[in-house]
């Protein structure tokens, strides 16, 4: 597959994006911007929601994930089950039932105007961080693959894609992306099962995929062998669990689709059907890693542009390998650019609508100002700044990315969803008041308690590792440090 034509495609799906932005925004103002006025259809806000949960991170990196530890993941997936019945039954009731635009209000309502803008602060470093290297991992194949063979540096692809997300979302914001997202969940499905039934026609039929990856034993779901693993049962469904909870139950990015529903009701409507398509979606994702993998052993030859790179930008590498050059025909490789493209792009345009809805109200206060024509321009102004932003960190992660910096980055944004936890549900747990001046200590100690934890939990507890279940203790510790500075409300 030729280069121009990669290219082709790709600018036709953007101008298909910025047709779609044309039509809904027209007379959009914030409101629309920040929640669609309210009117978003719950069925499209759910099957939108799956693309933008997913990320290209997911589309690529499967692959890898697989190789390591079989389909354990799926203990992960049952926990995200149980953390979307507590955002449904806990979570969103609250959220309406105080009409809030962004999340983060309710702390400004339970603690004050300094621990509202703690926890902004907190979702605007996740999400900033998280949003970049999602979208450097996805630029950094396009660029592998297309344009560095068109001598396009990798700095004005990145700029160039950030200004078009910008273009398509700076006037209807979520109202836009309600829609684009639903575009780009349907491209992103469209590829996983065309990739699916090729590889699986390739290989031989069902019933020899199945042989396969039972004798590569990675069709097992749970991990009961060692309570010291960091995959073991009990912690992959916990950490799900936490996850989310956190990084989409307390996440701007997330609930801002959730909040342009019409009422609480179709709210939890969404919340629950996304949850269940989520979960086979998962499952089939786990299933496309096991079928590259045992198309790769079919035929090495095309393994052999990325021997001698280290494991992960190996296993990185293989789906867009085996699409695009591996022989499987043009119709797998087209799906797989509209794919990776709309999985990348819907978690990273509705990231920066989020982030400029948060930086706006929470840190702005814009939706209190009586002046809505100096509101609506602070919006924009902030809007471009995020956008900017976004493309500095991609860069830095692209300059350090020889030395792990991205899973550093990964592992910091997860961090910060900790003090989130224990601020949300002391307050709705809890009636004791704390000082507002006391609970960004609590947030910035607990944390860096975490890093040293995990930094030196194998040598403290005899090879102990912890999973994803670390982000719930993170919330614990936050709540406990939260009740040590609080007084029994008068």
């Amino acid at each position: 597959m030729s280069g121009f034509f990669i290219l082709s495609i790709i600018l036709a799906y953007f101008v298909v994006l910025l047709i779609i932005s044309r039509l809904t925004s027209k007379g959009a103002e914030n409101d629309a911007f920040f929640t669609g006025n309210r009117n978003s259809k719950w069925y499209l806000v759910s099957f939108g929601m799956i693309g933008a949960s997913l990320s290209g991170v997911t589309f690529i990196s499967i692959p890898g994930l697989v190789g390591s530890s079989g389909f354990s993941y799926m203990q992960i997936v049952i926990g995200y089950m149980l953390g979307y019945a507590i955002i449904s039954f806990v979570l969103l009731p609250l959220y309406y039932k105080l009409n809030l635009t962004s999340i983060y209000s309710y702390l400004g309502g339970r603690y004050g105007p300094k621990t509202h803008k703690v926890g902004a602060g907190f979702f605007l470093i996740s999400r900033i961080l998280g949003a970049s290297v999602r979208l450097f991992l996805v630029a950094d194949i396009l660029d592998y693959f297309v344009l560095s063979s068109y001598g396009i540096p990798f700095e004005v692809s990145v700029l160039v894609t950030l200004l078009l997300i910008y273009v398509y979302t700076y006037r209807g914001g979520i109202k836009t992306i309600v829609w684009t997202d639903t575009l780009q969940t349907l491209f992103m499905l469209l590829a996983l099962i065309v990739s699916v039934v090729l590889i699986t026609q390739s290989i031989g039929g069902i019933e020899e995929v199945t042989v396969g990856l039972k004798s590569l034993g990675m069709t097992d779901w749970f991990v009961t062998d060692n309570v010291k693993d960091n995959n073991y049962v009990l912690k992959g469904i916990l950490g799900g669990l936490f996850i989310t909870v956190g990084m989409t139950g307390l996440d701007q990015d997330m609930m801002q689709k959730n909040l342009s529903c019409r009422n609480e009701k179709e709210a939890k409507k969404n919340m629950m059907w996304f949850s269940i398509i989520l979960f086979v979606v998962n499952f089939v994702f786990l299933v496309l890693g096991g079928l590259l993998f045992l198309y790769a052993q079919e035929n090495p030859d095309i393994l052999a542009s990325i021997q001698g790179m280290d494991a992960d930008k190996q296993t990185d590498r293989l789906f867009p390998l085996i699409a695009l050059e591996g022989g499987l025909g043009t119709m797998i490789g087209i799906t797989f650019l509209l794919g990776l493209v709309a999985a990348a792009y819907s978690s990273a345009d509705s990231a920066l609508t989020s982030l400029t809805t948060s930086t706006s109200v929470d840190l702005f206060r814009v939706d209190t100002w009586e002046n809505k024509a100096k509101a609506e321009r602070i919006r924009k102004y902030i809007h471009i700044s995020m956008t900017f932003i976004l493309f500095v960190v991609i860069l830095l992660a692209n300059a350090f990315k020889e030395q792990d910096v991205i899973n550093t980055l990964f592992i910091l944004a997860g961090y910060t969803y900790g003090p989130l936890l224990g601020l949300f549900f002391f307050g709705i747990i809890s009636k004791r008041r704390v000082n507002d001046n006391l609970t960004w200590i609590v947030c910035l100690v607990v944390p860096i308690f975490i890093y040293v934890f995990k930094t030196y939990e194998g040598d403290w507890f005899d090879g102990y590792k912890s999973g994803h279940e670390i982000l719930g203790v993170n919330g614990l510790l936050c709540y406990l440090g939260l009740w040590l500075f609080s007084k029994k409300k008068v």
